[in-house]
C-alpha cells in the first residue's frame, strides 16, 4: 500500500502525516521514553524530516543497528545513511544487495503510522524480529524499491 499525493496539493500530505503521527503517539512516547533515557547514557536526538522520525543516535542499548517505536528511531550508530542486509540475506535464503538502514525503519515509521496502537500487538504475532515477519520483509522490499511498506 503506498499513499501517492499530487504535488499540487502538499496539505494532504502534510495531514496525512499529521493524523498518522496522532495514530502512532502511544507508541511514540514509548520511543521517547526509551530515548531520553539513552541520553544519560550519550543518545543525541535529532529530527529527521525524511524519516519522519526523532532519531536517537548513539542509543546504548542493543546489539547494534536501530529499532523504530513509532515515530521514534532508537539507533545505536552516527547515522541512519549505512549499508545493512535484508533479513533474507542474513537468514542465508538468497543473496540481495544491500540496503540503506533508514530506508528500512522509514518504512517502519509508516507502518506504525497506518497501524497506531495495532503495529506492536500484530508485529510480535507475525513471529517478532524474524525473517518470517511480514513486517520486516514489507521494510527490506520497500529498502530495496522505495515502494511496497504496507505488510499485506
Amino acid at each position: 500500500m503506498s499513499v501517492t499525493v499530487p504535488s499540487s496539493r502538499p496539505w494532504r500530505r502534510t495531514l496525512l502525516l499529521a493524523l498518522g503521527a496522532t495514530w502512532a503517539s502511544p507508541n511514540t512516547v514509548l520511543g521517547l521514553v526509551a530515548g531520553i533515557a539513552g541520553m544519560a547514557f550519550g543518545a543525541r536526538p535529532r529530527w529527521n524530516a525524511r524519516e519522519c522520525a526523532i532519531v536517537f543516535h548513539r542509543w546504548p542499548w542493543g546489539p547494534g543497528g536501530a529499532m523504530t517505536l513509532g515515530n521514534v528511531i532508537l539507533h545505536t550508530g552516527d547515522s541512519l545513511d549505512v549499508a545493512c542486509s535484508t533479513y533474507a540475506h542474513r537468514a542465508g535464503l538468497c543473496v540481495e544487495a544491500g540496503i540503506q538502514l533508514g530506508d528500512h525503519e522509514r518504512a517502519h515509521v509508516y507502518q506504525y503510522m497506518a497501524l497506531g496502537p495495532l503495529f506492536l500487538p500484530l508485529y510480535f504475532l507475525c513471529g517478532g524480529i524474524s525473517v518470517r515477519n511480514r513486517f520486516e520483509r514489507a521494510a527490506d522490499r520497500y529498502a530495496q524499491t522505495g515502494r511496497g511498506w504496507w505488510p499485506w
